[in-house]
Parts: structure tokens; C-alpha cells; sequence
């Protein structure tokens, strides 16, 4: 016991360790918990609202986060540059590293918005109900159109993120949750001044929230001190050759995460098929897991931001300290969530009864939302070890693995399994998540193997001139 306790001791204090996780990453965990409180009480509020309202809302929402993935994935490997250019002792670079990403936030908004003028048709193609499908129209359009401050305000936080300052990114959300929040709640139902818009008021809310992060990050950002120190003003112009390399890495992230969440949409098309009782206990169920996903994420961007740091300076002994690090403290987490998965999934589920609704209509629900609570409790620990892993991989330039890792993976594991169970078998809704449940043990699988093969280590995400040559223990 002794022992354990000092081995503890050492790696709370040591560089790469609990107390740099934590303080990288606590106030990452703390920003995506409000991102997370957003999603859910988005949830709530228009489960509440109606059984229609929170069924559109499932389908709608990872329709239009498939698309927004991808450009998201991209822009946040800005913090992976900056990381690894303060790693290097390169602050000077901080400024031109951030720059490019917002450059690329340009034809991003513009695709989205055309994306958000066409989606009635896309709609159209899954084949849901007409009711539904205007409201998945109504909710995807408007988001869309108001992505462009959320892809700006992402570039511009991953300034702090990447040196490892995650307080302001924490501030900045928090703030924006203060205000989505009680705006969604009045924006769905009609209250105050706002008329009732049902699903649309939802999207409004999330579109307000992106304005606000995107205003206050710019004020934060752009200050005086930030430009002598990181060039934020003077390092504005477009840098081919580092453009280039952020292509090079940032758009097999993107790639990335747009395939991991079309797996993830394509599971929702096919709940969506069964029904209305099984599409609406899955969709609480999923709400429920942001509560552990989320933040999990959070943990994710440290572990990059710190593996990065310590590939600048060239000191892979830590970058692998710090994974181990991260990797503990979220096994803790989502071992803890999956606990009250199990144990307390009831009063989970019943926070999306909608008002009105019947024990006789809720019962169905909840029974099988219970189950279905079983699935997502084993799937968050699964979900841990691959965030951890992947967050590694990424921190060191491994980009292209974890894209063809994803897409081989999201193909051979969900799409056509499940296109094949549902043409030739009588598959009911325990088979798309059996194959939900497959997808992450694959990854995480995957994902530990290849950081142990130790690849990673030859990788340079920034010019080699600019890595330092000898690392400090």
C-alpha cells in the first residue's frame, strides 16, 4: 500500500502527471460540461416540449454535426501546432499557427451555409415521417447558417488550449451556457417576450451561444501583450508553407471525425427506422452518454496538448508519462458514470418525460430506455480507452492512421452491418446497438496498439528546424 501510495505521490507532482493533467484539463472537462448541459437541457426542454420535438431533434442535430465535424475536427488541430510550437520554444509561431485556422474557417461557413439551404432535400432521402422531417429541416437550417461564429470561436480558443491555458476557454463557455440555457427554455416554449418556435427556438439558442463565444475569445485574443509575445496581429498573413502542413495533419482529423459521426449518424438513421418508442428511448439514452462523453473529450484535447508540448521539446519519455496520466484519470470518470448508468437510469431517462404524457405512455419508454442504459454504461468504458489513445495519437502528428483506423472501421463495423441486418434479418433495435457497442471496442483496440508500436515517435507535426533537438527529463 505504501508503495502505491508514493508511486501516486510521485505522479501527482511529476511533469506529464495528474496535477498537469488536471490542470490542463479540468477547466477543458468543465467547458465541455457546459457544452454538455447545453445539449441535455436542449434535450429536455423539447422532450418536454414533445414526443415529435426531442425524436426530430436526435436525427436533425448528428445530421448537422456530421457536416460540421469535419471542419471542426480540422480547425481544432490548431492547438496541436501551437502546442508543439510552444513546446519548441517557438512562441513567435503561436500567432501564424492560429491564423491559419481561421483562414480555413472561410470556405468552411460558406459550405455550411450552402449545406443549410439544401437540407430539406437531404431530408428528404432518409425517408422519415413529413412531420418530422420539417422539423429536422427547421432545426439543421438554422444552425447552419450561424456555424461560422461557432468555427472561429473554436480557431481562436485553441490560442489558449494549445499552450495549455484552459481557464479563459472555460470562462468563455460557461458564460455562453448562462446564456443558451434559460434563451433556449424561452425560445421553445415562448416565454417572455420570444415567441413559441418549438425546435427552431432550440437551434436559435444554439446560434446565440456561438455568438457569444466567438465575441468574447475575440476580445480575450487580441490584446497588445498577446501580439508582442505570440504575433497575434503581426502574424495574420496567409502562410503557404504552414498552411500546407496544417492541411497535411488537420484534414485527416477532419476526415476523422466526419467519418466517426457519420458511423455515429448512420446508427441514427437506422434507429430512426424503427418505432417511435425505440427512436425515442435511444435518443435518451444517447443524450444521457454526453454526460460522460463530453467531458471525457475535454481530457482528450489535454493529453494532445500535452504529448504536443512534449514532442516540440523533443521528450517522448514524457509525452508517454502524460498519456498514462490522462488515461488513469478518465478510466476513473467514465468507470463512475457507467456506475450510475446502471444503477440510477430511471430517474435519468425520466428527466425527458414530456409534460402531459401518461404513465401508460412513458412505461414503454423507460423500460426499454433502462436497457438500452446498459449498452451506453459498458460503451462509456470502451469510449475512454479510444479518447485517450486517439488524443495521444493526435498530439503527435498520427493523423492518417486514426482516419483510415475510423473509416475502416465505421464501414466494416456499422454501415454494412447494419445494412445487412436490417434487409435480411429481423433485427430489432438491440441490433444497431450491438454494433454501436462493437465500433468502440474496435477503436479503442486499434487505437492502443498503435501508440505501443511506438510509430508516433518518428512523426514532426511543425519544421523539424523548429523542434527542440534535445528534451529535458
Amino acid at each position: 500500500m505504501n508503495r502505491i501510495m508514493h508511486r501516486l505521490h510521485n505522479r501527482w507532482k511529476a511533469r506529464g502527471g495528474y496535477r498537469e493533467a488536471l490542470n490542463i484539463g479540468m477547466p477543458l472537462v468543465v467547458s465541455m460540461a457546459s457544452t454538455t448541459v447545453m445539449m441535455f437541457t436542449d434535450r429536455v426542454f423539447l422532450g418536454r416540449y414533445s414526443v415529435d420535438a426531442i425524436a426530430a431533434a436526435f436525427p436533425a442535430s448528428i445530421a448537422y454535426f456530421l457536416f460540421y465535424s469535419f471542419f471542426l475536427g480540422t480547425i481544432e488541430y490548431v492547438s496541436v501546432f501551437v502546442a508543439q510550437y510552444t513546446g519548441a520554444g517557438r512562441t513567435d509561431r503561436v500567432g501564424a499557427a492560429m491564423w491559419q485556422g481561421v483562414y480555413f474557417c472561410i470556405p468552411a461557413t460558406i459550405i455550411l451555409a450552402v449545406l443549410g439551404m439544401v437540407c430539406g432535400d437531404i431530408f428528404a432521402l432518409v425517408g422519415h415521417d413529413p412531420a418530422l422531417r420539417e422539423m429536422e429541416t427547421a432545426y439543421f437550417r438554422t444552425v447552419a447558417m450561424g456555424s461560422g461564429f461557432g468555427l472561429v470561436g473554436v480557431a481562436l480558443s485553441c490560442f489558449y488550449s494549445g499552450r495549455g491555458i484552459t481557464k479563459p476557454v472555460m470562462v468563455v463557455n460557461m458564460i455562453a451556457a448562462t446564456v443558451n440555457i434559460p434563451l433556449d427554455y424561452m425560445l421553445i416554449n415562448g416565454k417572455w417576450i420570444f415567441p413559441e418556435m418549438g425546435i427552431t427556438g432550440a437551434a436559435l439558442a444554439t446560434v446565440a451561444a456561438y455568438v457569444v463565444t466567438f465575441v468574447l475569445l475575440v476580445k480575450l485574443v487580441f490584446t497588445t501583450d498577446h501580439n508582442k509575445r505570440f504575433n497575434v496581429f503581426s502574424g495574420w498573413r496567409f502562410d503557404r508553407s504552414l498552411f500546407g502542413r496544417f492541411m497535411r495533419f488537420g484534414l485527416p482529423g477532419g476526415i476523422q471525425f466526419f467519418l466517426d459521426m457519420f458511423a455515429i449518424s448512420f446508427f441514427g438513421v437506422m434507429v430512426g427506422k424503427f418505432t417511435l418508442v425505440e427512436l425515442a428511448a435511444s435518443n435518451m439514452a444517447i443524450s444521457v452518454d454526453t454526460l460522460a462523453f463530453l467531458p471525457a473529450i475535454g481530457m482528450s484535447i489535454a493529453v494532445s496538448v500535452m504529448v504536443g508540448q512534449a514532442m516540440g521539446s523533443n521528450n517522448l519519455r514524457r509525452a508517454e508519462y502524460a498519456l498514462k496520466s490522462v488515461l488513469h484519470l478518465v478510466l476513473l470518470y467514465m468507470g463512475g458514470m457507467g456506475l450510475v448508468f446502471v444503477l440510477a437510469p430511471e430517474f435519468l431517462l425520466g428527466l425527458f418525460r414530456a409534460n402531459g404524457m401518461s404513465d401508460a405512455e412513458f412505461a414503454p419508454i423507460l423500460a426499454l430506455g433502462v436497457v438500452l442504459m446498459r449498452y451506453v454504461a459498458l460503451f462509456t468504458l470502451m469510449d475512454a480507452l479510444a479518447i485517450v489513445y486517439m488524443g495521444g495519437l493526435k498530439g503527435a502528428g498520427d493523423t492518417r492512421f486514426i482516419m483510415w483506423g475510423i473509416g475502416c472501421s465505421s464501414l466494416g463495423v456499422m454501415v454494412v452491418p447494419l445494412i445487412l441486418l436490417y434487409n435480411f434479418t429481423d433485427m430489432n433495435i438491440h441490433g444497431p446497438w450491438l454494433c454501436l457497442l462493437l465500433y468502440v471496442m474496435v477503436l479503442s483496440g486499434l487505437f492502443v496498439w498503435r501508440f505501443r508500436t511506438g510509430v508516433w515517435k518518428r512523426l514532426r507535426v511543425i519544421d523539424s528546424a523548429d523542434v527542440v533537438k534535445t528534451g529535458s527529463a
